[in-house]
């Protein structure tokens, strides 16, 4: 199969790897100005294509349902769009148990009055090129009258000892294993598809990522009528999530002090991989470097091997994301909930110390997905806010779990009566 990257946006179709972006959020005005504006904008959108040299920056656009009726999109066509995309994730947020501290009411000002009808991306190599790219782009609202700026995001890498990093708040290398899907031209690595009876990895489907395409069920993803409103285009799922830095390491100390294995495998063992990005499933009892550089093995592993999880905890992290062939069929069952991730951290740093919670600092997580039901809604839902899947019954996802006071994360033990199972309970709100 053979895609057209001149008609995909580009950042659908890779990671950037920029180290500054800012995310503008559009309240577009009447429509011809908003037509104007967009029509003057798309010369300069930046698609899939291959680049010879990496650019300085890069542009891209969303809308939200009600960007599009604001457009005037035809009725017709505004009904045909699945019904997550029509309610968004303010309605949808006791579906995905956004509640107490993350319920809706606590977040940013701008997502109370439904005023969000555009969202553009800025990534560019460095501070002073982004202020140019965006100083560019509020020159191009202004003179449309397209609308305004009703909030903005930045966000950036995080720097320690001078050189970027590609690590979070929590001190966790980030950024493994986005899915390989067919006919998309990026370097494959395995592990990053899906998994074959031979033991291969292969291509997810393009239709779990692009709407126009088969799907895993050889099927066409639900899409917006006419096809070409949809085809070559995806649904974006943004999310904002603070990380409580203190509440983090606080509960690794108080914990990792009664672990056998201590706070740093105790680490390990709540997200899955050593904070180096060593995957536990091929290094249970240290980091190393030489897997995590390594990219024929650093996402090439199996849960289908460690059902007990004696290696990698049943509930971590990673393992509830992307459980891979932990549910037998060789993980043909999860094929059809995978999603690409995209985002930087926000905010500055706390590299040493006990960290704070209070401070703006977290992840700008975006998943790109053909369907957000299927696909994020289910993940978030089932795997990370629900645990019987993974046998965890009501517990939730150590990291991204909207903690209730019962809950608790069990590092399996195994045979040896030196090494018997450890409970974390009292989990707190990490994120």
């Amino acid at each position: 199969m053979t895609l057209d990257p001149t008609d995909i946006q580009g950042f659908i179709l890779r990671g950037y790897t920029f180290p500054v972006a800012r995310f503008f959020f559009l309240e577009l005005s009447r429509e011809q100005s908003a037509r104007a504006l967009i029509g003057r904008l798309i010369p300069d959108i930046t698609t899939g294509e291959r680049w010879d040299k990496k650019p300085i920056s890069t542009l891209n656009i969303a809308f939200t349902y009600q960007g599009l009726a604001q457009l005037e999109v035809p009725e017709a066509s505004l009904q045909s769009f699945p019904v997550e995309f029509v309610q968004g994730m303010k309605a949808r947020a006791s579906i995905l148990c956004d509640t107490g501290k993350s319920a809706p009411e606590n977040w940013d000002p701008l997502w109370h009055g439904g005023r969000v009808h555009a969202w553009l991306s800025v990534y560019a190599q460095s501070p002073a090129v982004l202020e140019s790219r965006c100083s560019q782009l509020q020159a191009s609202l202004t003179d449309t009258g397209a609308g305004r700026v009703v909030g903005t995001q930045d966000a950036a890498a995080l720097a320690a000892d001078g050189r970027i990093r590609t690590k979070e708040h929590f001190g966790y290398t980030d950024g493994f294993g986005n899915p390989d899907y067919l006919g998309v031209d990026r370097n494959a690595q395995p592990g990053q598809g899906k998994l074959m009876a031979d033991g291969s990895w292969a291509p997810l489907a393009t239709g779990e990522l692009l709407l126009g395409y088969p799907d895993e069920a050889g099927e066409l993803p639900v899409a917006p009528v006419p096809h070409q409103l949809a085809n070559n285009g995806t649904f974006m799922v943004y999310r904002k999530l603070h990380q409580n830095v203190a509440t983090f390491r606080r509960y690794l100390r108080e914990k990792g002090s009664e672990y056998r294995g201590g706070e740093e495998k105790l680490a390990a063992k709540l997200v899955g991989r050593w904070r180096d990005g060593t995957p536990l499933e091929l290094s249970p009892d240290h980091p190393d470097p030489g897997i995590v550089d390594d990219d024929s093995r650093n996402v090439n592993f199996r849960f289908g091997y460690d059902l007990a999880g004696t290696r990698c905890p049943i509930g971590a992290h990673i393992r509830r994301a992307h459980p891979r062939d932990a549910f037998g069929f060789h993980g043909r069952l999860v094929d059809r909930r995978r999603i690409s991730r995209r985002g930087l951290p926000y905010g500055s740093s706390s590299p040493d110390g006990p960290g704070e919670d209070t401070g703006e600092h977290g992840i700008v997580f975006m998943a790109l997905n053909a369907s957000i039901f299927r696909q994020f809604e289910f993940v978030q839902q089932q795997w990370m806010q629900y645990g019987n899947d993974a046998h965890q019954g009501n517990d939730r996802d150590p990291l991204l779990g909207n903690h209730q006071p019962q809950e608790k994360f069990v590092v399996q033990g195994t045979e040896d009566p030196t090494n018997p199972p450890f409970i974390c309970g009292g989990l707190p709100y990490f994120v």
